[in-house]
Formats: structure tokens, sequence, C-alpha cells
């Protein structure tokens, strides 16, 4: 059995509790590694840890923390099969999605180590003779990265590069069911040459270590991936402290194609942007909205499409591989059965996949869907899973009055020719992030970030290395 350590402090310890955690293969319900399940004092440990390393990180020029950052995107390109492998062992996604990840893991750390030569302040006049002002933008000190189980390597080098970058220290704590790939990244870490107590990985309970973290004085600064539940935890969590905070949380996209797209190309489009990592990521398109006079034929599409797609062994690289967890399965057929008993009809899957190769797994058959109202609840919750509930529409209003009907806006799809259309969807539809005419997949130059509640702040582009510093503003008097 892989029995596994805390890192604290550039050590693997144990924890000061005797509990574990199992963490479990997907595609084989196997236990294929045990980890502490932490404890208050451990996450206590960890913060200080970072506490202590912090001023001496933050004062190495910023390009010696590049040159730190860069070393550990190497080492993950050197390692990226073994990576892969353990990515796909506890998360399910085939293994080629698990490189792709890995791609996007590297990514994550060249960009912030790039921003090293771009951090700048602002100097400006004074009212005051014989005196400036000037702006520094200096780190928050200790950071918390709480990431999610979808994608657990490269959500955390999308928190910890650009923290790491600002001078700050991290403590790490994953999810529980997918920790493996943030140990791996710890471990990479120390090889890379990180100074001890740089970055700590603790795992746990939400409700214990999660908990505690957040809440503790040391913690300035909590970046989270996760579930709007969690944010809304989190937000008051950190109150008593005024903890900072940067809260990505659920999505639910809606996908609008018009009477004049190019229906072959928005087939293709939601065919990546919903069953890429079996519908597990936070911008995947939740709902479809057809125009009437193009429904049947994207219909028709989709469907001979959606049966064609592969379920099975993620190692065999199949089109969609497990599920994270039974409790996902279990959501998806309560989703799926309140729609239908409510009115919606049923094309294709809807149920768990049976049979000798599905014995042992959490599987799902894709499935689409049709005949949905928009009051349903499959259209107002997040699915987070391989199944497109369609509407129809009879015009781009009703479509867009139905893109804005919800409590939450991170992405948004929209297909169409008409630039009229267009220009009314970025000035009226309160989405974060909108693809025009293409599926999914932002870009590490430009601005992840959610409005409503989806989350605050967000991540990637120079607003999201930005948003690790604060701001320091200095009055400098010369006069003799």
């Amino acid at each position: 059995m892989d029995t596994r350590q805390l890192y604290i402090n550039g050590q693997w310890v144990d924890s000061t509790g005797a509990a574990r955690i199992a963490v479990e293969n997907p595609a084989t319900e196997e236990v294929i590694a045990m980890i502490p399940a932490g404890t208050e004092a451990d996450a206590i440990r960890a913060l200080g840890s970072a506490q202590a390393a912090q001023p001496a990180w933050a004062a190495l020029p910023a390009i010696e923390r590049a040159t730190r950052l860069q070393k550990l995107a190497d080492l993950v390109v050197r390692d990226r099969d073994a990576l892969a492998q353990v990515i796909t062992a506890e998360q399910g996604k085939p293994l080629r999605e698990s490189c792709e990840e890995l791609g996007g893991t590297e990514i994550f750390l060249r960009w912030a180590a790039g921003s090293a030569r771009r951090i700048g302040g602002d100097i400006m006049p004074s009212d005051s003779v014989d005196e400036r002002i000037e702006i520094h933008r200096v780190p928050y000190g200790v950071v918390l990265a709480l990431t999610a189980w979808n994608f657990p390597s490269a959500l955390v080098t999308r928190k910890i590069g650009p923290a790491l970058m600002a001078g700050n220290t991290v403590v790490i704590k994953p999810h529980e069911v997918t920790p493996l790939s943030s140990l791996e990244i710890a471990r990479l870490a120390d090889e890379a040459g990180f100074p001890p107590g740089t970055i700590n990985v603790v795992m746990g309970t939400g409700r214990t270590v999660g908990d505690t973290l957040v809440r503790h004085p040391i913690t300035r600064f909590v970046t989270m991936t996760g579930s709007v539940r969690a944010g809304q935890e989190i937000m008051k969590a950190g109150a008593d402290t005024i903890t900072m905070l940067r809260l990505e949380l659920g999505g639910k996209a809606p996908f609008m194609v018009m009477e004049d797209a190019d229906v072959d190309q928005a087939v293709g489009a939601i065919m990546s942007s919903r069953f890429y990592n079996n519908g597990q990521v936070c911008t995947c398109a939740e709902r479809v909205y057809l125009h009437e006079a193009i429904a049947d034929e994207f219909i028709a599409k989709l469907m001979a499409r959606v049966e064609a797609l592969t379920v099975g062994d993620p190692l065999s690289n199949p089109d969609l591989g497990a599920k994270v967890s039974g409790p996902e399965v279990a959501k998806l057929v309560a989703m799926v059965d309140g729609a239908v008993a409510a009115g919606a009809t049923l094309l294709t899957g809807g149920k768990p996949l049976a049979g000798a190769a599905y014995a042992k797994g959490h599987w799902f058959a894709p499935t689409i869907l049709v005949d949905v109202d928009d009051s349903f609840d499959i259209m107002r919750k997040e699915i987070f899973g391989p199944v497109v509930p369609i509407t129809r529409v009879t015009d781009f209003e009703q479509a867009l009055a139905c893109a804005n009907d919800t409590d939450y806006g991170l992405s948004a799809y929209l297909f169409t020719r008409d630039l009229g259309r267009i220009n009314r969807l970025v000035r009226d539809l309160d989405f974060g992030e909108i693809y025009v005419n293409r599926p999914m997949g932002e870009a590490i130059n430009a601005f992840h970030s959610g409005h409503k509640l989806s989350g605050v702040g967000g991540e990637d582009g120079r607003y999201g290395v930005d948003a690790y510093f604060q701001k320091k503003t200095i009055y400098v008097n010369y006069a003799e």
C-alpha cells in the first residue's frame, strides 16, 4: 500500500493524528494510496513554516524566484509520463487528457516565471512641493491554495506559480479525492531547490484542515477553485481576519446556436466543450439553446457524434474515462431522472454503464435530453457530467434572456455570423468568459474570471498575476 506523508518545511512528515483517508482509482475502485487526515495542529504547523520562510523568499530578486519556477516546469516536462499516470489513476480521465493537463501545468509555471521582469509600480507627482508618490507591489505573505479534483495538477500550479512569483509562500490543501498530484508537485519543487517552507502540502478534510487554514490569521490570501457552497463557507470563515479571496466557483454555461450559425462548427465545439474530462470542467457547456430553424439538424448531427463516443479504461485512451466518484454518478442519475419525470425526452444515455467492462468503477453514459424546459432543475443546477440538455428558442432575444437567467456567470457560448448579435452579447451577457464561434479553452495571457455566484477575482494573464500583490503607497518628501 502506498502510504503518503505531509510536506512541511521541506520535509516529509507524519500527521499528528492517526486517521487516514483512502485514495481510490475511479476506474477500478482500487485503493491506490492512503493519505493522512491532517489535523488542526498539522495545518498550523504548515502555516508557521510558510510564515517563517516568507521574508527570505520575498527578499530574493524576482528573477531568482523565476529560476526556481522554470526549473520546476522543466521537471514537470521531464516526468510527464509518470505524472500523467498519477493523474489518471486518481482522477479517472484518459491518459491523453492527463498529458494535456500537464501541458497546462507547465504553461502556468512558465507564464508566472516570465512575469519576473514585468513586476512594476507607479511614480506620480504630489500636490506638495519637493515630494513624489510611489506605489509599490508587495507580497501578501502566506497564500493558501485550495484546489479542486477535476484538474489536480494544473490547478495547483495555476495558483502557486503567480503566488510564489510575487514573493508569497504557499500552503496547498488539495482535494482529498485527488491529493497525489499535489504531492508530486511538492516532490519536484524540492528537487528544483525551493527553500524549505516556501511550499507546503497538507491533506485532510475541508471541515478540519481547510477550515483551520482559512480562519488562521497567518493566512493572508486564499485562492480556491471549487463549488459555490465551499466558496460561501470560505468567505464566511475568512471574514474575521479580513482575508483576501480569489474564488473560482461553479458554472452553468449557456451554449447558444442561432439560425445563421455553422451547425457543423457548433456541433464540433459542443463535443469538446461538454465531454472533455467527462464534462467535469467549470467552463463546460451546461445548457443548450438552439434556434428552432436549425434545432433538428443540430440534434441529429450531435446524436451521431455522441453515440460514437467510447467510454472505458482511461489507460487505453477512450473518448471518456471514469467519473471521479460514485456520488458523482448518483447525482447525474438523479438529475436525468428528474428531468425526464418533469417532461424531458431522453434521446440517448441517461444511466450508468453496465456490463463486464464496467463491473468496477464509476461510469456514466454520454447523454442527450431534448424538450427540456428552462425551468427544470437540470437547466438551473450544475451538472458537471456528460449530459446535454437542449431547449429550443425562437430568436436571439429569447436565448439571451435564458442565458442570463441564472445565478452563475462563469462562461458562455454563442454561434452566429451576425456582428450585431455578437456586440449585443458583449454588452448584455453577464458572464466573465465568453466564447464566440469556438469551443472552450482559455488563453494563459487572458483572464479567467466569473461573475455572480461563479466567483470573485480571477486567474491568468497580467491581471491574474497582479492579484497576488498588495499595494504599498509611499510619500517621499525630499525637501532640504
